[in-house]
């Protein structure tokens, strides 16, 4: 006893100097590793060691580890002790709760106690819990405090079996569920008895002026509601409403202590299925009653919000912010107990409209996603029906259907039309961002829009989607009231705006009803209802409409930048109309060009530079047309380059405008037919192709670092080259590139039928090889020897802009129209003045970013580029000054041209295309990440070559920046060598279950017999790409990147799948030692929790398939830390009596857990945190911020976080 008590106190000190943060880190570590040696030594010296650190003299963080310890002792080493010291270690579980009933006992601890109950009862099973429930119900009826312990074990028990049941098998679990179902005829009556008990005493006590009396009694209501809300989850719903459990909650709802707690119950039940068996009636009945109180509870807090709204607090509106959310589930998960009553169906809806209409914008939310999910389920009806042939199109919608009797109920009474008008109103006010409105709501007039204190709610852009959603859904069904509604609300706005001056708001205003006039035209006309379908008189009605307001846009007269932005805007929404009435596309157009040609193209005055933005802006109409009209706009086409020619010989059309107005052309193009699609590309590109191929620009420019030199102080020919690109770019984009896809025997196929070559097909051979020159010299200025010859003003544009370190922090800054807006300006405004540092760092990015992206979208053309192109100069260009690239431009390059190269590049090419591009890229990443690694695992910062550039602000978050960098380099990199093993390149690899469970060595082949086939396997045939390929795979296992281990999982089960099945005895070497313990070194982080069961599936297959082969798997086994030779062949031996990859994974995972003391922490990470859950959430909607582990991947119960 007294080395048992000795034991403790040192215990109890180094659990002190752990939590000691001030101490010094090897006296952390130290006392953390005697911790470790105490819970892995004697179990007799755990069991009584824990159990004496309970005592009350120790101070509460020392008691919650004692209780950690016995919660590890039972999790992991029950099985140690024998029956009679498990039952003896049970009855003291059961002491320690009474020995908790103290009214100053903290909560922490009394739900460790409870917890440490539920743990024994999980590994003893339904005979302990039988022969306990009696004990707990004896015990309950003591006092508050004992009920409040009791309660804690009620709800810890069934939230361990039926959620956190991970290790349990299932015979044990359902062995456990059965016998807790079985006890429920015991447990809900003794819960709502607590309830009802509790209740009554802490009124009584409150009345009577008993403070803490009535405090106690109050924990204990809590306590019994947190035990409901764990079989409200489960439990028959029938057998909740027959023992009271339903009403007595709901009674609850109006004491603001308890409604939260209740609420949460309503909202779990709400959600649970309807069954099929011979309960459905009793199961309907309780959730028609759960319908009336929460309709009852909206009721009282609608009549008040109109008499007295300033007497709401902020609780009470979160409060009904959680009923809603119930009403929601509710009819979202039972709607059949709201619409089977036509009354209680109408004053239903009449609230959910009132929650929509509400002045709080969080009710109106709630209320917001009730409403899409009652508006979508006609509108997948109506989908059905007309695919289904039904052409009976009549009503008002014009939406005809033969709808059965539910469908009937859904459309007369869940959607009627002063429902979807009242919605429709609402939802436009809604579209602002701010609230015009200034100070506190004190007035049930005053509305509360948007603003950033809902950020954690979501994010405003996809607020805003969904109620544009919700219009198009009306718009959908009711076709004439939405076009009435928005035609409405224009007029209104445009006739207000008329006598005012244009203001922000006013601005706003005008804005938020041009998105809702695109979704309402959308929906008509481009929606799911062929509008060709529609009545006649539908038709006509809907035609009327749209052309009075199409007419209202003509007539306007507005040339600021900002309003002419806004009526192109409102010109190209109609453009689904113009489908099927293109009589008015031509004063469309020409009002476009005139709102272009009123905009000043000459700009000397900074002020007016939003002028080009909004020129751009309104040439992008042109676009947005052309997609939305379909072969409406084809009859023009001429009209459009007659005015374009003219305008640009005049000098009022910018090359950038130009472009974009190319883009229109190519969109129309794709509606027009082949032969005329290629047409237009030639008329577009030709006058490209003269200048771009030109070899006089490019050998004074494009030769030294003198020539790139001299292009910079030519800005106009800059600009010039730049828009070159950006429409290369345009036109591949625009003009049908088909990527290859996966088909059904996993190869690559193009899906273009066409026996045509691709339209681009033709202009690869000119467009290509200047690109190539300029991307090579773009990528030398950040050579050592070349930067050091560079001006001050070039070395500075090669650093990051603003925008990119935001992204790096994660931040979206605001920004204008980049890189087009700015180049289409400059190119006409500067001369022969020098760049600007910022002008020339957009221009060497947009290159660099359309250039990558014209060369990758160019390799998915059929096998043009791999034929017309040399891959020794590309090669050159992309890969000559790969050593000196940064981090941001490696990762572009891989992701934008690499993989996509790699993707496209025909087998018969492998040899003379990847080779001599992935060698020496592969090899320059796996130096830099090992590099860039270790400095961040051992050192604490990566190191990257980026330049960040002005750091004012930021110098605390550089770290963040690299580490960022470094990441996503590596995911790159990993996602290169995922499509390298990708299934479409890597047709000749067999499936392991094709080869089965046995290891014919005579069988095996060479790796050059798959090397056709295979582009895993060819490059396994090359040295250099093999060592490479093998080094960064396996390396990035033992990364702390949980997202790159992901993708670098496909790469190894290929290397696993070759060392199988070729005689290879180097790959084999690799894969049966490095790669199989770095398999097993990546199951120790639980960054791979996510991914720990493919990791131990490759694990399973390599020892499965390549133990007897190589005695390597067998020797990696042994060298962890507690495995013994007896231990392996035990393993082996279960091994060979099951042949099902899942028993073998499982045998597998248990032996490696053994063998490293449970430290595999992605294995173990999961159920971890399971252990937290449930004892650290008082209640399920708190929060508990917690302080560091003691020990990562360990932490079991509360004690973790104190």
């Amino acid at each position: 006893m007294d080395d048992c008590s000795s034991t403790a106190a040192t215990v109890a000190h180094a659990i002190a100097a752990a939590l000691d943060w001030s101490s010094p880190s090897d006296s952390r570590k130290a006392a953390v590793a005697y911790l470790e040696s105490v819970k892995s030594g004697d179990v007799q010296t755990l069991a009584s060691t824990s159990l004496l650190l309970l005592q009350r003299d120790w101070p509460s963080e020392i008691r919650l580890h004692g209780f950690k310890m016995l919660q590890h002792l039972v999790r992991f080493r029950w099985d140690e002790l024998n029956i009679t010291e498990r039952r003896e270690f049970a009855n003291l579980t059961i002491s320690i709760i009474s020995e908790l009933v103290n009214p100053h006992e903290e909560w922490a601890l009394k739900s460790q106690t409870a917890a440490l109950v539920a743990e024994v009862v999980r590994r003893e099973g339904v005979t302990l819990w039988h022969e306990l429930l009696p004990t707990l119900v004896s015990l309950s009826v003591k006092g508050p405090i004992e009920a409040e312990l009791v309660t804690m074990v009620l709800r810890w028990l069934p939230e361990d079996i039926t959620i956190h049941n991970e290790d349990l098998e299932g015979d044990r679990r359902r062995v456990l569920l059965r016998g807790l179902t079985e006890s429920l005829t015991e447990i809900l009556p003794l819960l709502y008895t607590l309830l009802e008990k509790h209740f009554g005493a802490a009124l009584r006590e409150f009345m009577g002026q008993q403070i803490d009396a009535a405090k106690q009694h109050a924990t204990a209501v809590i306590a019994s509601l947190n035990a409901v809300n764990a079989y409200a989850e489960w439990a028959p719903v029938p057998d909740l409403a027959n023992y009271g459990l339903i009403h007595g909650c709901g009674s609850l709802l109006t004491y603001n202590e308890f409604r939260l707690h209740a609420c949460e119950f309503f909202k779990l039940i709400s959600q649970r299925k309807r069954p099929t068996d011979n309960t459905t009636v009793e199961f309907d009945s309780a959730m028609m009653s759960i319908f009336q109180i929460l309709v009852r509870v909206s009721r009282d807090f609608f009549n008040k919000s109109k008499s007295n709204f300033s007497a709401i607090g902020e609780t009470e509106f979160e409060f009904m912010e959680s009923i809603c959310e119930c009403m929601v589930t509710l009819a979202s998960s039972n709607a059949q107990c709201i619409t089977g009553d036509g009354a209680m169906a109408s004053q239903f809806l009449q609230q959910m409209l009132e929650y929509y209409q509400h002045v709080k914008f969080a009710l109106h939310f709630q209320s917001l996603l009730f409403w899409l999910v009652i508006m979508r389920e006609p509108v997948s009806k109506v989908k059905a029906s007309v695919q289904s042939g039904g052409e009976n199109f009549v009503g008002n919608s014009g939406i005809g259907s033969k709808p059965s009797d539910k469908e009937k109920i859904i459309m007369s009474v869940l959607v009627n039309e002063d429902i979807c008008a009242a919605i429709l109103d609402i939802s436009f006010l809604r579209m602002l961002k701010i609230n015009p409105s200034a100070g506190n709501l004190s007035t049930q007039n005053d509305f509360e829009l948007w603003d950033d204190e809902f950020d954690s709610k979501t994010d405003f852009s996809q607020y805003r989607s969904r109620l544009l959603e919700l219009i198009k859904l009306i718009a959908v069904q009711k076709s004439l009231l939405a076009a009435t509604r928005v035609s409405e609300k224009i007029n209104m706005i445009f006739k207000t705006c008329a006598y005012a001056s244009m203001s922000a708001q006013n601005l706003a205003l005008i804005e938020s009803a041009q998105m809702g006039l695109e979704t309402v035209a959308g929906a008509i006309f481009d929606g799911p209802i062929e509008f060709a379908n529609i009545v006649a008189e539908s038709k006509f009605q809907l035609h009327t409409i749209f052309d009075g307001l199409l007419q209202l846009f003509l007539s306007l007269r507005w040339t600021e930048p900002a309003h002419a932005v806004i009526l192109g805007r409102y010109l190209d929404s109609l453009g689904p109309y113009f489908k099927y009435y293109p009589d008015s596309i031509a004063s469309v157009v020409s009002k476009l060009f005139e709102l272009l040609t009123s905009l000043p193209i000459e700009i000397k005055d900074p002020s007016f530079s939003n002028a080009r933005h909004a020129r751009l802006q309104i040439c992008t109409s042109f676009i947005r047309i052309a997609k939305a009209a379909g072969r409406s706009l084809l009859p023009h086409m001429k009209g459009i380059a007659d005015t374009m020619a003219y305008l640009q010989g005049e000098g009022r059309l910018l090359q950038g405008e130009h472009n974009i107005l190319g883009e229109a052309f190519l969109v129309m193009a794709a509606s027009s037919g082949i032969q005329q699609h290629q047409e237009i590309l030639v008329w577009l590109l030709e006058p490209l192709r003269k200048k771009w191929t030109q070899s006089e620009w490019q050998n004074a420019f494009l030769s030294d670092l003198a020539g790139l030199t001299l292009l910079f102080s030519d800005p106009q020919f800059m600009w010039s080259i730049y828009h070159n690109v950006t429409f290369f770019e345009k036109a591949l984009k625009r003009s049908g590139v088909k990527k290859p896809v996966m088909n059904l025997q996993g190869s690559s196929e193009i899906t273009d039928a066409s026996t045509h070559p691709h339209a681009m097909s033709s202009h690869l051979s000119w467009m290509l090889p200047p690109l190539f020159r300029l991307l090579h010299c773009i990528h030398s200025l950040w050579s050592e020897p070349i930067t050091q010859a560079l001006t001050g003003e070039i070395r500075a544009a090669k650093s990051m802009n603003h925008a990119e370190r935001a992204s790096l922090l994660g931040k979206t800054p605001k920004l204008l129209k980049d890189l087009s807006t700015s180049g289409g300006s400059l190119a006409n405004t500067i001369r022969k003045e020098e760049l600007s540092e910022n002008d020339l760092r957009n221009w060497l990015k947009g290159i660099r970013d359309s250039g990558y992206n014209v060369v990758g979208l160019s390799t998915t053309i059929d096998d043009t580029f791999f034929k017309c192109i040399e891959s020794h100069s590309v090669a050159l260009a992309l890969t000559d000054n790969v050593q000196s690239m940064e981090y941001r431009h490696l990762r572009l390059l891989i992701h934008s041209v690499i993989i996509p190269l790699v993707k496209c590049c025909p087998p018969n090419l492998w040899e003379l295309w990847l080779e001599i591009i992935l060698q020496p890229l592969l090899l320059h990443c796996r130096q830099t990440l090992a590099c860039s690694w270790s400095s961040l695992l051992h050192e604490g910062r990566a190191k990257v070559p980026d330049c960040f550039g002005d750091l004012s602000g930021l110098e605390l978050k550089v770290e963040v920046m690299e580490e960022k960098l470094l990441r996503d380099l590596t995911r790159e990199v990993c996602s290169l060598l995922s499509t390298l093993a990708s299934p479409a390149l890597n047709t000749g690899l067999p499936s392991l279950d094709q080869l089965g469970s046995g290891n014919r060595a005579n069988s095996l082949k060479e790796l050059n017999a798959f090397a056709s086939n295979s582009l895993t396997a060819f490059l396994m045939t090359r040295q250099g790409l093999a060592l490479h390929s093998l080094r960064i795979g396996i390396d990035a296992l033992a990364w702390t990147d949980g997202e790159s281990v992901n993708k670098v999982i496909p790469f190894c089960r290929s290397i696993i799948v070759l060392a199988i099945i070729t005689s290879s005895v180097e790959l084999r070497e690799i894969v049966a030692k490095d790669l199989f313990l770095a398999l097993i070194q990546a199951l120790s982080l639980k960054y791979n929790a996510i991914v720990s069961s493919d990791l131990l599936g490759l694990c399973r297959d390599i020892y499965v398939y390549l133990a007897d082969r190589d005695p390597a798997p067998r020797q990696v086994l042994l060298c962890l830390p507690s495995i013994t030779s007896n231990d392996l062949l035990a393993f082996d031996d279960a091994l060979t009596k099951t042949t099902s990859p899942k028993e073998q994974k499982q045998l597998l995972k248990s032996l490696l857990l053994s063998a490293t003391r449970n430290k595999l922490r992605a294995l173990a990470a999961v159920k971890a945190t399971n252990i937290i859950t449930n004892v650290t959430a008082r209640t399920r909607s708190s929060t508990l911020k917690s302080q560091p582990d003691i020990e990562e991947g360990s932490t079991i119960g509360l004690a973790a976080i104190t």
